[in-house]
């Protein structure tokens, strides 16, 4: 059985298709509906809330979904996978810091652990600290990521890993990503924005509609909006969004942003639809 068959079939993924846990994004509903349509979706925990994350798994409805975290976060709420695993995910998604904590109690749970990783190196430590899956993120993926991009990213991270499955994202959007990504030598394909717009996404319906109108050129990386929020990224992870009058104006220097500006941010532009009317203008608002 070849490697991606393999992955589908642990998954129950008639396509090689996974949605990205974006997170307070890919909600029950969402991960479900990706499911049930063949693929293999997440619910985004991101940063971690008890109540949301109970009250999606419970929106799932039992279907089969697996559940992400942001791996630097979880590890001030561990308590939080214990949750996760007590409602039997398929799969556990870990992004953004060290597994080593964690690998354990998921793969104890009999579950499999997936690792986003956005350099090589950081893929062979994934798989020395026992992920069982490894993502590939190139730099176009829209959320948090970091600089090498998907077309060299992967087919690098597949030398390195051997037979271990791996998963290609960023800028991943149709067929014609994904038939790429599986020629580069992943075994599926994992997509965030694609799914943003869906009519089962958490995102705001304005940010929704916004997010259908821009196109990628409409974006940037940086650390702005983690600056305005004030939530203190590790490096080397930066935040692509789409740009905006706010953000022409702190990227040189987001670093310089005081408490009055970041208080005055919320009562202005919101990073996807530009007005002030949409609260949750991007994965991980709070």
């Amino acid at each position: 059985m070849s490697r991606m068959h393999h992955l589908m079939q642990r998954l129950g993924m008639a396509l090689p298709l996974m949605l990205a846990p974006i997170a307070l994004v890919s909600g029950g509903r969402l991960a479900a509906a990706v499911s049930r349509a063949g693929g293999f979706g997440f619910i985004g925990g991101g940063y971690g809330d008890r109540a949301w994350l109970k009250r999606e798994f419970d929106a799932a409805e039992g279907a089969p979904v697996g559940v992400g975290f942001i791996t630097w976060s979880l590890a001030r709420q561990p308590g939080l996978l214990d949750l996760a695993l007590a409602r039997g995910p398929a799969a556990v998604f870990l992004s953004f810091g060290d597994i080593a904590p964690f690998a354990g109690p998921v793969r104890a749970a009999g579950v499999p652990l997936l690792a986003q990783v956005q350099t090589v190196a950081g893929a062979r430590e994934a798989v020395a600290k026992g992920a069982d899956v490894i993502v590939a993120q190139g730099a176009e993926a829209g959320g948090h990521g970091a600089a090498r991009g998907t077309l060299a990213l992967a087919p690098a991270v597949r030398d390195a890993i051997g037979d271990v499955p791996l998963v290609a994202a960023g800028g991943i959007a149709d067929g014609r990503g994904m038939a790429a990504a599986l020629m580069l030598g992943a075994d599926a394909a994992l997509c965030g924005t694609a799914f943003y717009a869906a009519e089962e996404s958490l995102a705001h319906p304005r940010a929704r509609q916004a997010a259908v109108a821009a196109g990628g050129d409409e974006t940037r990386r940086s650390s702005v909006f983690d600056a305005a929020r004030g939530i203190d990224w590790p490096a080397p992870w930066t935040l692509r969004a789409r740009s905006n009058a706010f953000h022409a104006r702190w990227e040189a220097a987001p670093e310089a942003m005081t408490a009055a500006d970041r208080q005055a941010y919320p009562r202005g532009s919101c990073a996807w639809c530009g007005t002030a009317r949409c609260r949750r203008p991007w994965p991980g608002w709070r």
